[in-house]
């Protein structure tokens, strides 16, 4: 019997039935708003990793937890509603992250509105909100949605665990409790900031996944499925799918991003990403436990959803060599994120794929060096790209590479440099966004000092959705930025150098999907509008 088989979802509803938990934490799906017609078959179906880590670590102190996945499960509100009452908890907590840099944002109009669907069908327990979107406006966030109690400033990780021994959530109790924000009568209240957990804890205050908390199949990984591209364009390969980080955060202040919203570690109104600056990591022997798990389960397909997984040697060397050791057979698939800069080396590349990591995604974001630099997007100035990609091909590593369109100088002239050098690299992964002002980064702050036009919907921030807003450039509208995203998505990918090589390398199943990909349209509300 493998590990997966001890206990599974079933077993616990019929447990916890008449049994309060303590916290569920729950899940919402935002997808269809999200991805349009790309969310019935070709977007993924992420594991909802901050969930299970934080399930781990409450039940690790005690506490009695649960997961309702209702994204993986497809769940109905009113099979929602069924769930959490069974669970009965003291708490529910919506754990609205996502795999994306902007999913934190756009995930809250799902969690939004089943929190709604939740208290207007007499769900009476607190709800709290942990992700990047709370971390970035957590006094907006209260304050325009009411049947939001209580959000989290950081990661949430002793928060909610000092939260969780409390006998009532009522306000004098939360005034000291660090790290929330929440709403005292009208009056929103935040709280002084709490710690993160530093690295020298990561093994014991975050001790791994609960991973047998989630919905319950022949293995409870089926539900979940990878990016198309990470299972090389096949749609057989997508399941069982998994995904696990092994550090948190980020060293570098991208004005793009949002991800180091993380660490937060202040009380102010608007948090910028860039001001937390951190990375912390868990050892490599416990990550390898984590492995062990997954392959224990008959899980080849994985994210390593680190930021900068390939950065510092100290941890991803020993972890490499240890999957090595686990992938002989070279049935591991698996994809981590890396910077241009920091895989140079062919040896350490081989090592990377030695350790069963197929894919490695790289974010260039443009082709032109002054619109990399206005955005802090790093120094990589003494790295040749092409030197790079080359490398990593050499190395048998395939490559997703994203860029980004409408960065702050970016012109047609640029933007075009940026579409020719994708061309000329023909990565067998391709994406790009057009800039938005996420919630929690430097953009967004820019863009309100600025007056620009923001999204008007948590939807209008995902970069697939009907509605989504990005910025203009001193010379682009967004409508232009965007049209110009779209059709060079569209021209990438029935490019016949590219065609041509997905066909050599994956075979003609993986050339007829893509050509099914690129027949999905896109609907885009600012180009209708201009009609």
């Amino acid at each position: 019997m493998v590990w997966y088989q001890l206990s599974n979802q079933k077993k616990n509803m019929k447990k916890n039935k008449f049994s309060s938990t303590d916290v569920c934490f729950l899940i919402a799906s935002s997808a269809k708003k999200s991805y349009q017609q790309l969310s019935t078959t070709y977007a993924a179906i992420e594991p909802p990793t901050w969930a299970l880590l934080l399930a781990q670590s409450c039940r690790s102190v005690g506490f009695k937890v649960s997961i309702v996945d209702a994204n993986a499960e497809n769940l109905s509100d009113n099979e929602v509603l069924k769930r959490v009452s069974e669970f009965n908890p003291r708490i529910i907590c919506l754990v609205v992250y996502g795999q994306n840099v902007n999913a934190g944002t756009a995930n809250m109009r799902g969690a939004v509105d089943i929190t709604n669907f939740l208290k207007d069908n007499e769900i009476s327990c607190p709800v709290a909100f942990i992700g990047s979107h709370v971390q970035a406006l957590p006094i907006a966030t209260l304050t325009n949605e009411k049947n939001i109690d209580i959000v989290f400033t950081n990661e949430g990780v002793y928060a909610l665990r000092n939260l969780l021994k409390l006998d009532n959530f009522s306000s004098p109790e939360l005034k000291n409790i660090k790290g929330i924000a929440y709403r005292k009568d009208d009056e929103i209240k935040i709280n002084l900031p709490e710690k993160v957990v530093p690295t020298e804890r990561m093994d014991i205050d975050l001790p791994g996944y609960a991973w047998d908390l989630l919905p319950y199949n022949n293995n409870p990984l089926d539900l979940y499925r990878s990016p198309m591209w990470h299972a090389e364009y096949d749609f057989e390969k997508r399941s069982p799918y998994a995904s696990l980080q092994t550090s948190l955060g980020c060293v570098f202040k991208c004005d793009f991003c949002m991800i180091n919203l993380i660490n937060r570690n202040d009380s102010e109104e608007i948090g910028v990403a860039s001001h937390y600056s951190n990375m912390r990591f868990w050892s490599p022997d416990f990550i390898i436990k984590e492995f062990d798990k997954l392959i224990s389960m008959g899980v080849q397909i994985i994210r390593i959803v680190d930021e900068m997984f390939l950065l510092n040697p100290k941890y991803y060397i020993p972890l490499c060599k240890k999957l090595s050791m686990r992938n002989k057979d070279d049935k591991l698939r698996m994809w981590s994120y890396s910077r241009i800069d920091t895989v140079k080396r062919l040896e350490i590349l081989k090592l990377v794929r030695k350790a069963g990591i197929k894919w490695l995604c790289l974010g260039i974001e443009s082709g032109d060096k002054s619109v990399r630099l206005e955005v802090a997007k790093g120094k990589f100035d003494d790295v040749n790209v092409r030197d790079v990609i080359k490398k990593i091909h050499e190395a048998d590593i395939n490559v997703m590479a994203n860029y980004i369109f409408g960065l702050p100088g970016d012109t047609k002239e640029t933007m075009k440099k940026t579409f020719d050098l994708s061309l000329e690299l023909c990565t067998a992964g391709w994406n790009a966004y057009a800039a938005m002002a996420l919630p929690g980064s430097q953009l967004y702050k820019n863009a309100l000092d600025k007056k620009y036009k923001l999204p008007d919907s948590y939807e209008g921030y995902s970069f697939h959705s009907y509605e989504t807003q990005p910025l203009p450039t001193e010379t682009l509208r967004p409508d232009e930025i965007l049209e110009y995203r779209d059709k060079s998505f569209i021209n990438y990918h029935t490019q016949k150098p590219f065609l041509d090589k997905i066909e050599k390398k994956f075979g003609k199943k993986a050339l007829d999907n893509i050509k099914d990909m690129t027949r999905v349209n896109l609907k885009r509300k600012i180009l209708d509008d201009r009609l």
